[in-house]
C-alpha cells in the first residue's frame, strides 16, 4: 500500500482486516447454504449468526477506514476511488448476509435432487468474490498483479451464470407447483448476485487501476 499511503500503518492493517472479513464471510456463506440444503438446522442458525456478525464487523471497519481516508495521509486524487472500492465491496457481504437471512425467513423447500447444484452454484459464486478480494489486495499492494486476478473474477461470474441457468432449467422441469419453482428461481438469482456484485466491483477496479498507472 506504499503508493497510496505514507505512514498510516494502522490504516493499511484495517483495510487488510476489512478484506479478511469479506473473504471469511464468503466461507461462512458456503457453509450456511450447505447446512440449509442438508437440513442441518442448528448449524445453519449458527452460520446465520456468524455472517451477521461479520457483516457488522465489516461495516464498522469500513466506516473507520473511510473516516481516516479524509483525515490522514491518503493522496487526495485517490480518495474517492478507495472510498468507492470499499463501499461496493461491502455489497458482496451484504448480499451474502441478506440471502441467508431470507432463507431463514422464507424457508424454501429445496428438493434433495438439487442439493449438489445449489452447493456448486454457491461455491463458484463465492470464488468470484474471493478473486475480487485478491484483486483489491493487489490494487493496494502490487498494482501490476491486478490483472492476474481480474480475469478470474469474470471467469467465475460466467460460470455462476451457467450453473445458475442449468439449475433453474432443472427446477422448472421437475414435478412441482409453479410457485415452488419461482421460489427456487428467486434463491438461485440471489446466490448468483454474489458473483454479479463481484463483477461490478471488478469493473470499477479496472478503471481505478488505469487511473493509477497513467
Amino acid at each position: 500500500m506504499a503508493i497510496l499511503f505514507k505512514t498510516t500503518k494502522q490504516l493499511e492493517s484495517q483495510i487488510d482486516e476489512y478484506l479478511d472479513a469479506v473473504s471469511q464471510g464468503g466461507l461462512i456463506f458456503i457453509e450456511a447454504v450447505k447446512n440449509y440444503v442438508e437440513k442441518k438446522v442448528d448449524d445453519f442458525s449458527e452460520r446465520l449468526k456468524l455472517i451477521i456478525d461479520f457483516e457488522h464487523k465489516a461495516d464498522q471497519l469500513r466506516r473507520t477506514i473511510e473516516n481516516r481516508l479524509y483525515t490522514q495521509t491518503l493522496i487526495p486524487e485517490h480518495r474517492s476511488d478507495v472510498w468507492g472500492l470499499l463501499e461496493h465491496t461491502d455489497d458482496l457481504l451484504d448480499t451474502m448476509k441478506e440471502t441467508i437471512e431470507q432463507l431463514d425467513i422464507e424457508n424454501p423447500e429445496i428438493p434433495s435432487e438439487l442439493n449438489s447444484n445449489f452447493i456448486e452454484l454457491t461455491e463458484v459464486s463465492v470464488k468470484a468474490a474471493e478473486e475480487l478480494v485478491q484483486t483489491a489486495r493487489a490494487f493496494f499492494k502490487e498494482i501490476t498483479a491486478v490483472k492476474d486476478h481480474l480475469h478470474k473474477v469474470y471467469f467465475y461470474e460466467h460460470e455462476a451464470d451457467r450453473i445458475g441457468n442449468n439449475l433453474k432449467r432443472l427446477a422448472f422441469q421437475m414435478d412441482m407447483d409453479l410457485s415452488t419453482k419461482f421460489h427456487l428461481r428467486y434463491f438461485v438469482l440471489n446466490i448468483q448476485n454474489v458473483s454479479d456484485r463481484a463483477e461490478d466491483v471488478a469493473d470499477r477496479l479496472t478503471i481505478y487501476t488505469i487511473k493509477r498507472t497513467i
